[in-house]
């Protein structure tokens, strides 16, 4: 196992450390859950998968099941 050591400016670890308690880790277990998620290539495949999907099916599926309430208060609004 390797260790990677890290300087971030107060602001920065401020928010790392609320982050981190908002998903009940440990700063550490924090920052080796969000680094070994960006550096996983079958999430970043499987994330860009997702995105070519919904680009080429959003109108189909609007077409099919409709569009979420907040975007149909707006379209009826205009």
């Amino acid at each position: 196992m390797k260790q990677i050591n890290v300087r971030v400016d107060d602001e920065a670890a401020a928010g790392i450390a609320a982050r981190a308690e908002a998903a009940g880790l440990t700063v550490p277990e924090y920052a080796k859950q969000v680094l070994s998620d960006e550096g996983n290539d079958l999430r970043h495949r499987f994330l860009a998968a997702g995105a070519h999907f919904a680009d080429e099916f959003a109108d189909a599926f609007a077409e099919e099941f409709g569009t979420p309430a907040a975007e149909r208060g707006s379209a009826a609004a205009a």
